[in-house]
């Protein structure tokens, strides 16, 4: 198993179809608390739901168009990262996040998603990094904004979710500007 390390007690890594049960038992634990803002939690109520999640997004790595990557801390599955969309055609992806709210405030998104990013840009050649983020979620914006992106506009009440229409803030990072970024010289 391939790992690449977030902290002291952090990994991220490929989160694969045969983590079905593991993965549906992190979402168990955090169906509230991560569905506050995003329809992720809906997609595995049960073992062959999230199995078929995590089998779309191997699907879509076998045809190089997301990924999806669980955060562990301490041998626990607490959240992850992904490339929602992976267009390398037109060099431009979205990247995504959640975590249980007891791996929150620890910079682990920050770092997985900076890990992400470098891949796409210096490996992959992607240009545009975007991320899709409720106007009411303060912590995915401040993700954001660690990660050097700029608020391109704002999607006025485009995501209904559990019965409320939301504002979608599109925030994104050219890879020159990524590149300034990680240098300090932004």
């Amino acid at each position: 198993m391939l790992a690449m390390p977030l902290d002291d007690g952090a990994e991220l890594r490929a989160l694969e179809p045969w983590n079905a049960e593991e993965y549906l038992a992190h979402i168990d634990r955090s169906r509230e608390f991560i569905g506050r803002y995003i329809a992720l939690a809906d997609h595995a109520t049960d073992l062959a739901s999230a199995r078929a999640f995590l089998q779309g997004y191997a699907d879509k790595a076998l045809a190089d168009t997301g990924r999806l990557y669980g955060i562990w801390r301490q041998g626990t599955l607490v959240g992850g990262v992904l490339f929602r969309t992976f267009d390398t055609e037109r060099q431009n992806c979205e990247l995504g996040s959640w975590l249980e709210e007891s791996a929150v405030g620890h910079g682990l998104v920050t770092r997985a998603c900076t890990m992400l990013i470098d891949w796409a840009v210096e490996v992959r050649g992607m240009h545009r990094m975007e991320w899709h983020v409720s106007s009411a979620n303060a912590a995915s914006i401040n993700v954001a904004k660690r990660l050097g992106m700029t608020l391109d506009g704002v999607l006025r009440e485009s995501y209904p979710h559990q019965g409320v229409r939301h504002d979608m803030e599109v925030w994104s990072v050219l890879a020159p500007q990524w590149r300034a970024h990680r240098a300090g010289t932004r």
